[in-house]
């Protein structure tokens, strides 16, 4: 790792192979916590190249537990984190609603690094237990027409370096990678960055993929949606900038987001949210999120169609029984 670390601060950069085998080293647990340290640290102070970002993904995703959902068309809805922004847990009352609507959605998900609530963090406190049992996962998509998946459970080299990130407290080049290393590999992704240069990184990996995607990066530096400003989508049919009225929407104050101080305070907006207790503001950024989602199913349907279903699923509680079923799945096994 030494002569690794003297390479990478001469400014030099790996080579796909070279990060695939150094991020395979890192999961055999050969090095200290300070080598990981100064690893991690090094792409926080210059952009990651897309060789190394693809190497990254290779050897996570060739050393994942892998699960079978017997070729289930799904979608992922995830953000990368690490945007600091502290917003309550948009991407994966996202998931709920697009359950509802009908969809099976196969949620990557993990604690949070740098906001109060991660997508683990609020499932967890309302009663989700995680697990890697294929038979068990399979049953809770079958019934609730969604899934989590806990990243720690599925990715070691994540594990290994969890006591690291947590530590830093800062966004790393895993932040980067999860949202593209789903273990089930969905044939769908609504995929959301925290700048523009990992959106064009992204766009230009998942391009080499026969999937339907999309990465969406809010110019107020929100990795969703936030509708608090201007915001890129990239996917395999479109490329441009969309404003919230694009979409029917209003502009919205970035207060209006605020997911709580706490685990337990992120948890109840969650919930009162699909409760149908939301705020104006919080409802429209889950049916805009949702809406967008939606479509990668279709593109061909119209976005006002797509956000109709989304309002149709948060409204009517559809999104809270897909809930309420997830839940009931794991306390009946």
């Amino acid at each position: 790792m030494k002569a690794l670390l003297e390479q990478l601060f001469d400014q030099k950069k790996l080579s796909r192979e070279e990060a695939k085998n150094t991020l395979i080293e890192i999961s055999e647990a050969k090095y200290n916590d300070a080598h990981l340290a100064a690893f991690l640290s090094v792409f926080k102070m210059r952009p990651i190249s897309k060789e190394e970002l693809q190497g990254f993904r290779d050897a996570l995703l060739a050393l994942r537990k892998k699960v079978d959902f017997n070729g289930v068309d799904s979608i992922d809805i995830v953000g990368t984190g690490g945007d600091g922004k502290n917003t309550f847990n948009i991407s994966t009352l996202t998931c709920f609603v697009v359950a509802g609507a009908g969809y099976k959605v196969t949620k990557h998900g993990n604690y949070g690094v740098s906001s109060v609530s991660g997508s683990s963090n609020v499932m967890e406190s309302l009663g989700y237990q995680f697990t890697n049992d294929e038979a068990a996962l399979n049953q809770q998509l079958d019934k609730a027409n969604i899934v989590f998946l806990h990243a720690p459970l599925f990715h070691p080299a994540m594990k290994a370096v969890g006591p690291v990130r947590k530590a830093l407290g800062l966004k790393t080049f895993f932040n980067m990678l999860g949202p593209l290393v789903n273990p089930a590999r969905p044939t769908r992704s609504f995929l959301g960055v925290f700048n523009m240069h990992l959106s064009r990184l992204y766009h230009y990996i998942l391009q080499e993929e026969d999937k339907s995607y999309a990465v969406v990066y809010s110019l107020d530096g929100y990795d969703e949606i936030s509708l608090t400003d201007a915001f890129s989508i990239r996917s395999n049919h479109m490329d441009r900038i969309f404003q919230p009225e694009d979409l029917g929407f209003e502009t919205i104050a970035q207060e209006a987001l605020f997911g709580g101080d706490t685990v337990a305070e992120a948890a109840h907006i969650f919930t009162s949210i699909l409760e149908g207790k939301g705020t104006e503001a919080q409802r429209s950024a889950i049916y805009a999120n949702a809406g967008m989602a939606i479509q990668q199913f279709d593109v061909g349907k119209s976005i006002e169609d797509c956000i109709g279903e989304a309002k149709e699923s948060l409204d009517a509680g559809a999104a809270l029984g897909c809930l309420r079923r997830l839940v009931d799945c794991v306390s009946a096994s």
